[in-house]
């Protein structure tokens, strides 16, 4: 994982919450962690990780508070844990 997508991951789980994360930035980050991105019907984005998976809004600015939460939630769930596993 390069240090662009390692700033990504660590700007999902900073405090306070980012609200200017940009979503093709997230979606490469998320490929690069090993997760299968693929769009799905309505607006969805379907993300596996892990054994989890999860849909998402498919949003074309940036992520709003409540996604990024959400996004947090979903990869602590997968065993994501950015400052033990990709420190910056």
């Amino acid at each position: 994982m390069n240090h662009h997508h390692r700033k990504v991951l660590h700007s999902l789980f900073a405090h306070p919450v980012s609200s200017n994360l940009d979503p093709k930035q997230v979606q490469s980050a998320l490929s690069e962690l090993g997760a299968e991105v693929s769009h799905g019907g309505h607006g969805q984005l379907l993300v596996k990780l892990n054994g989890h998976s999860q849909g998402f809004h498919d949003s074309h600015h940036s992520l709003s508070k409540d996604e990024v939460v959400s996004l947090r939630k979903f990869l602590e769930g997968a065993g994501v844990d950015p400052a033990r596993d990709y420190p910056l």
